[in-house]
């Protein structure tokens, strides 16, 4: 039985990683900035913490996870999304997005790094708008930037965290049905459910360590 924590828990990719995980009979946290659906239900392998990201404050997850020796595999699914022009865009909206898909994931992996034990697994969440060379599109500028920002966090740490025998991956999504999809791209109907998508990323976090450290794999069968 693994020890994960999940955060973006509470729709779409996440919460469906945290299903598939419950029924495969490992142990999860639950991060969300509001209360999981889950939350209540007859679940003993199942605890869940509102928590903000942006404001990087994780004194309820320690108190949570105070009596876990190990964390077997943290994903960063959360993220904050921006559609707006370019010249519309101030520093502040830069700042919210990145506080969220950048700094708040590093501060959360700082805040649990000395839970890691050889065989951990940190898997980070991005998209194929952080990919170098991908298809772009106007008004992503912040969101897209912060996923390829986070891409190259990755490959660092993955160096940082070799000689622990802590592994740190990326999987950039492409078009999935999620409520961000519907906010980006109103008349597009990707073929890929949040369901599938959910149990993709539980799988390879679970597994994906095995056979790569320090990787961004492209998950998409589609443009975007």
């Amino acid at each position: 039985m693994a020890k994960i924590i999940v955060t973006g828990a509470s729709r779409g990719i996440g919460l469906e990683a945290v299903r598939f995980l419950l029924e495969e009979g490992h142990e999860v946290v639950a991060i969300s900035r509001t209360e999981s659906p889950l939350q209540g239900t007859d679940l003993p392998l199942f605890r869940s913490v509102c928590i903000d990201l942006a404001d990087s404050n994780f004194d309820s997850l320690h108190e949570l996870i105070k009596d876990w020796s190990r964390v077997d595999a943290l994903i960063h699914n959360a993220g904050a999304f921006l559609n707006k022009s370019f010249s519309e865009t101030s520093v502040e909206d830069f700042e919210s997005i990145y506080r969220v898909n950048v700094f708040g994931v590093a501060r959360l992996t700082q805040a649990i790094e000395d839970k890691f034990v050889r065989g951990s697994h940190v898997l980070g969440i991005s998209s194929m708008g952080g990919i170098q060379g991908s298809a772009k599109f106007p008004g992503l500028s912040a969101y897209s930037s912060s996923k390829g920002a986070l891409i190259t966090l990755f490959e660092l740490l993955a160096e940082e965290y070799k000689d622990a025998g802590v592994a740190f991956n990326t999987l950039a999504l492409g078009a999935v049905n999620t409520e961000m999809l519907a906010k980006a791209f109103p008349d597009l109907k990707a073929n890929v459910s949040a369901k599938q998508m959910g149990k993709y990323v539980a799988k390879f976090a679970l597994t994906g360590h095995e056979l790569y450290n320090g990787k961004v794999l492209q998950v998409s069968n589609s443009t975007p």
